[in-house]
Order: structure tokens, then sequence, then C-alpha cells
């Protein structure tokens, strides 16, 4: 009798536990996003257009490019700063990040459809192999550069390669050619513009990006500045974009004592993670100006943030971008990849300097340009303007969030020698090719000057250099003969800097540049005090 019911009972404990374990299983499922329990996967209307012009459309079309084109259509409702990288893109950008690639070494600039080495990196492979400024590349690994016009992209290439391989250059020194064969190495994307001393106490040092290689660089000069009696320090970070945020902890570090907060991240899937001090800093101690302006953005704001809320620097300049928004890049099938808005990032007393980007992306980017325009009394106080919330920091002083970080000491931005001429210039990049072609034809100058400073203080652009100028700038259809005294005068200080970067590289520029520099002399001010 039990046997019968068993054998009853048996295939529906079966059924029940089957039924159970597809209804656990199915249950499971729904945690997975957007699976439900007998749930059938959808295509998506955007993969249903894709399907549709691949297989219907009249004519033939590029379907990567046009999948290109919808995520970037996608992103733009997003933030500013998440965008997409075109897999032709891409390597360029990473080499940004990572400070360096591989290549033979040299600055260049197409001039009359030849390529005419601008500087040679000193100790890279071109100065090993023997290339000079001023030497016209015709050749490179049979590929002809000169006597036509050829596209940026396609001199990239030819130029750079793996470690170790060889690049056969032929050029022409004067009126001789010439064969020289150049081992690629690695090429570095210095971070550090310049640092030198000012005078016997003040330093400077300048930073264009945060690279993976930053805080060494960073670190290698500061070093080098305290063996020459350093004392002051300026710090400038105008124009400097922002990278990698680790690199901008570091250097905050150095500057401040204890386990101070530095920074503070935080996003909707982001948990809360904190940035502190964890070492004795190599400058905790020294009177510091940091300079900055709107092109100071993203870990440059976060250095400039942490050391205001802990009153350890004095800012002087202008308002910074007001980026505050934290990416990760992730790489995608096809070799692109996505940069996404991940995070917010906040100073030590919880400040956002992020801006508002409700009014999409033109309206965000218009902003920095339209602060210029402000009537002047309200350029200073303009982030005070833009925020709704005051902060104190640990002297207790005000200081404002949104909208970039406002300076302790604001220099007005000097519109006054704007215009369209000096636009076109810069466009054109005459100033640059000026420096150039003067350097070539006065090689003597590196004996009669031999430092920046003497030269800083030894040379100017006398009538006939300026007529020079004049000259090359009316070929490029610039006519200079009616400009106002005040841009001329910039100019001249453009144009005297441009012959020191051939001197001393970007080091000469600044050094050079900096004396006649307004925001720079009234750092020097403060520090006298």
């Amino acid at each position: 009798m039990k046997n019968k019911k068993v054998t009853v009972w048996l295939p529906l404990l079966f059924s029940v536990t089957m039924i159970a374990g597809m209804f656990i299983g199915f249950k499971m499922r729904d945690e997975i996003p957007g699976k439900g329990f007998f749930y059938t996967e959808k295509r998506r209307p955007l993969q249903e257009v894709m399907e549709l012009i691949k297989n219907k459309y009249v004519d033939t079309v590029d379907l990567n490019m046009l999948a290109d084109t919808a995520i970037q259509a996608i992103l733009s409702k997003l933030d500013p700063h998440s965008v997409f990288i075109p897999a032709a893109e891409l390597e360029q950008v990473n080499e940004e990040i990572a400070g360096g690639f591989f290549g033979i070494g040299i600055e260049y600039n197409m001039y009359d459809d030849s390529l005419h080495v601008m500087n040679v990196l000193k100790d890279g492979p071109s100065y090993k192999a023997g290339l000079q400024t001023g030497d016209r590349i015709l050749k490179a690994n049979g590929f002809v550069i000169s006597g036509k016009k050829i596209i940026q992209d396609s001199i990239r290439t030819v130029l750079r390669g793996p470690r170790g391989s060889i690049a056969d250059i032929q050029l022409l020194r004067g009126n001789k050619i010439m064969n020289i064969r150049v081992t690629r190495d690695m090429i570095p994307i210095s971070s550090v513009d310049a640092a030198y001393m000012v005078d016997s106490l003040t330093g400077y040092i300048r930073l264009n990006k945060f690279t993976q290689h930053t805080y060494r660089e960073f670190m290698v000069s500061l070093e080098s500045l305290k063996k020459q009696g350093l004392k002051k320090l300026i710090f400038d970070l105008r124009g400097n974009g922002g990278g990698v945020l680790d690199e901008a902890v570091e250097i905050a570090d150095e500057f401040l004592d204890g386990d101070k907060l530095i920074t503070y991240t935080i996003g909707r899937h982001t948990p809360r993670k904190e940035y502190r001090c964890r070492r004795e800093g190599q400058f905790e101690k020294g009177e510091l100006v940091i300079l900055a302006d709107e092109g100071t953005a993203s870990a440059s704001e976060i250095i400039i943030g942490a050391l205001q809320d802990w009153d350890r620097a004095v800012i002087i300049g202008r308002r910074t971008f007001g980026k505050g928004l934290v990416q990760d890049q992730f790489d995608l099938s096809d070799k692109s990849a996505l940069r996404l808005t991940i995070a917010r990032y906040y100073t030590p007393i919880g400040r956002s300097i992020q801006r508002s980007y409700s009014n999409g992306g033109k309206a965000y980017y218009d902003e920095i340009n339209n602060r210029l325009h402000l009537p002047d009394s309200a350029r200073a106080d303009s982030v005070t303007i833009n925020s709704g919330k005051v902060y104190l920091t640990s002297s207790g002083k005000k200081v404002y969030g949104g909208g970039g970080i406002s300076p302790d000491i604001y220099i007005q931005a000097d519109t006054a020698y704007m215009d369209t001429s000096l636009a076109r210039i810069f466009l054109k990049g005459l100033t640059g090719d000026f420096g150039y072609r003067y350097f070539t034809a006065n090689r003597q100058l590196s004996s009669v000057f031999k430092t920046p400073r003497e030269f800083a203080n030894g040379f100017t652009i006398d009538d006939n250099s300026w007529k020079f100028f004049e000259a090359m700038a009316m070929k490029d259809s610039v006519n200079l003969s009616g400009i106002a005294v005040k841009t001329k005068a910039y100019l001249n200080r453009i144009l005297k800097a441009s012959v020191a970067r051939h001197l001393w590289h970007n080091e000469g520029y600044y050094e050079s540049s900096n004396r006649e520099d307004e925001v720079m002399q009234k750092a020097l001010d403060v520090l006298k005090k």
C-alpha cells in the first residue's frame, strides 16, 4: 500500500519541484536589468533604424560613421564632458594621458611646402643622430615630405613608430643634402613648461597638464629649485585643463600637512571616496602663490580648491573654468572608447565648483568667453553672481561653490589690445614662425646671451625686426600698418619670447614673457610683503 502511494505522489512531487526551480531561476533572472519573467528581449529603435539603413537605404553609407554620430548625439544630452572617442583618435588621446609616445623627437612645421625642424628634443633620438634646428626634412623612409602639400596626420604616421624601429631621414642643411638614420624611442610629453628661480628666494613652476608622469616631473623641478634656495613659490596653473586626478592629489599633498582632506568624489553609482594627505610634503611651510585663469580646469581646480579651503595659498588671476566632474574611460569593442562622467568631486569643505550645463554644451563653453564682456565691476565678483551657497575656509574666509573658483586677488584680463588682426596672427601661428626664422638667421644669439635671464634683460625687437614681421604678416593678408600702440607692445613681448623658445625651449619662452606679465608681477609683489 505504501509503495502504491509513493508511485502516485512521486510524479507530482517532481512536477512541483521543477516548477519551483523554474520560478526561482526566472526570479533570479529578474535581478539582471531589463530581464523579467518569461521575458523576450526586443530590439531597440536605434538597432532597427541601423538595420533598415543597411538593408533598404538607396545609397551606400558608412554604418560605422553613422553609429559614431548616433553615440555622439546621445552623449550631447548628458554633460559636456562625457565624450565618445573614435578608434582613429584614441591613440593620440591615450598618449596625452600616458605622457609620451614613440617617435624621433623633433618639433616641426611646414613652410613653403617644406618640413622644417623647429626644435630637437635634447638627448632624444634625433639629437643623438645629429639633427639640428633649421634642417629641412625631404624624405622619411622613402616617403617624400617636401615639395608638396601633405596633411599633418601623414607626417605623424611616417615619423612615429615602434620603439627601436628605424627612420631613414633625408634632409637639407643649408645647401647640403644629408642622410641620417634615427632610431625611434620614447618621447615624453612634458607637463612642466618651465621651472626656474626668479630671484634668490622665489621659484616659478608652470604645469600645462596632468599626465601619469606629472607628479614625478613636478617633484624633480621642486627639488631642483630647493637646492637653489627656494623659500617662496609661484605655481602657475593658467591654461592647465587638467587630466589625471591622482597626480593632482599627489602634488596637493606636497603643500599640505597632517592627514588633511584634499578632495572627495561621489556619484549615483560611485560611493564616496576621500583623498587625503598621507606623507610629509616637501613644501608645507614656504609662501605659496597660485596663478589661475578661465583655462584652469578639473585637476588644476582640485589643487586650487584644496589649498584655498585650507588657507594654504594666495590665488591670483581670474575665475577658473568650473569643471567638477570625474570621468572614467571605458574601452569599446571596435577599439573606440567612451569617457563617461561617473562622479562629482568636492573641495575639502564640500564645494562643488561645477558650472551649470543645463542650457546645453554651446552655452556652457560660450560662458567662458562671455566673462570677458561683463561690466568691469562684475568680472571680479562673477563667481558670487553665479553661486547660490557661501562656504567658510578654515580661517573663516568666505568662498563660493559653483561656477569655478574665484581668486583671492583678481587681475582683470586686458582686452584693450585685442583686435581682429591679433586673432588672425595667432590663428596662423605667425609669432612662432617669426621666432624660428629670426633664430635661424641669428644663431650667434646663443653666444651673446648665456641664460634666459640675460636674454630677458638685454634683448629687444628692433625696428628692422618689426618690419620683417610686418612683411611676414602681410604675406598672410594681415595688415599691421595701423596697429594700436598697446597691441604692438604686446606683440613685441610675444615675438621676443618666441625667439627665446628656440634658445631655451619653453623655459626660455616663459622666463622672457613673464618679465612683463601683470599677473606674475602681482604675485611677486604679494611675496615681497
